[in-house]
């Protein structure tokens, strides 16, 4: 990783707590700041102003009543330069991510299982050129 991802702040939204954890960990030992982290979507758009990080991961389906896209549109209402990686292992969604066009040119998606390697050169990616 090259040193101008070192020390970004990422915040990460995801509802399978051990996954949650492993990509906490992963991210932290290739130099990121997870700033913060959490279950649901609840409280997103307190957490996304109180920690303003450079880089938000959203699992797609989460408890509590809001899903990572109402969640990402949530965020680009705040902050219309936020970049998003949005995570889901259900195909409609990317159905219908991609039958309706890019919901946001700042919403990049992701299908599941992803390898840990590749979701750290898409993180990188994504920050460098943004």
């Amino acid at each position: 990783m090259g040193s101008d991802t070192l020390g970004k702040k990422i915040m990460i939204i995801e509802d399978e707590y051990d996954l949650l954890l492993l990509f906490k960990d992963f991210l932290t030992n290739k130099g990121y700041d997870v700033i913060v982290t959490a279950v649901t979507a609840t409280n997103i758009t307190r957490d996304y102003q109180s920690f303003k990080p450079d880089l938000t991961i959203l699992d797609y389906k989460l408890p509590g009543g809001k899903n990572g896209l109402e969640a990402a549109q949530e965020i680009l209402k705040l902050d219309s330069k936020a970049l998003i990686i949005l995570i889901t292992a259900y195909e409609y969604v990317k159905d219908y991510f991609y039958e309706n066009g890019k919901l946001h040119n700042r919403i990049r998606l992701v299908m599941k299982p992803i390898k840990l390697n590749t979701l750290e050169k898409f993180i990188a990616s994504l920050l460098k050129n943004n």
